[in-house]
């Protein structure tokens, strides 16, 4: 086939360029989906607790990632800023992982422990009372809005069909695990868990 054919008729053009992305891309995610490093998770890396889980659906919804990454990059200015670098296999339960590009605000992949949860609130309810210079807004809401134990249950249930392995037990009392806790409650909770399993691996 000339090249002068395929230039001239749209939609023949068309449809070769989706014949050679897809391929592309075939070729680029096989591969990483058969790879254990990227579907085991690493030494220490559980499912998401139900308030953990309540916690990060508020980070998504918020916009956190916005300004907030979760990937530590192979690259000793960063590994001497913020811990051990990031693996896929920290990720596996990740739906979707909140790698990030934009750090407007500090990585956040080792986060966990390094403050109090009171800090933690006090942060997200007023940030300039404790970082004068930041420009992040507050989240006062979240302390007012409970979190709803059906919709983390059901999410679970959800998440064991895609292969994460939470047990009968866990999904069974998931619904009293959050109950009376606010979103701000499941926010620090998902903030203090970041990194915790790889802080004191190098």
């Amino acid at each position: 086939m000339r090249h002068d054919t395929i230039e001239k008729s749209l939609n023949l053009m068309m449809v070769l360029i989706v014949v050679a992305i897809s391929i592309g891309g075939l070729v680029e995610i096989v591969p990483l989906m058969m790879s254990s490093d990227a579907t085991e998770p690493d030494e220490g890396i559980e499912v998401y607790s139900p308030l953990r889980l309540a916690g990060r659906d508020v980070y998504v919804r918020e916009g956190c990632y916005n300004c907030h990454s979760q990937m530590i990059r192979p690259f000793r200015s960063e590994t001497e800023r913020y811990g051990p670098f990031t693996t896929a296999g920290e990720t596996v339960y990740d739906r979707p992982f909140q790698f990030g590009s934009k750090r407007t605000g500090p990585d956040l992949a080792r986060v966990g422990g390094r403050y109090s949860d009171e800090w933690h609130r006090l942060h997200l309810m007023d940030p300039r009372a404790l970082v004068p210079e930041s420009n992040m807004p507050s989240y006062t809401w979240l302390a007012e809005r409970e979190v709803d134990g059906d919709l983390v249950t059901a999410k679970l249930e959800v998440l064991r069909l895609l292969g994460d392995p939470y047990t009968d037990e866990q999904i069974a009392g998931a619904a009293g695990e959050v109950a009376g806790r606010t979103e701000l409650d499941a926010l620090v909770a998902y903030l203090q868990g970041l990194g915790t399993n790889r802080r004191n691996r190098r």
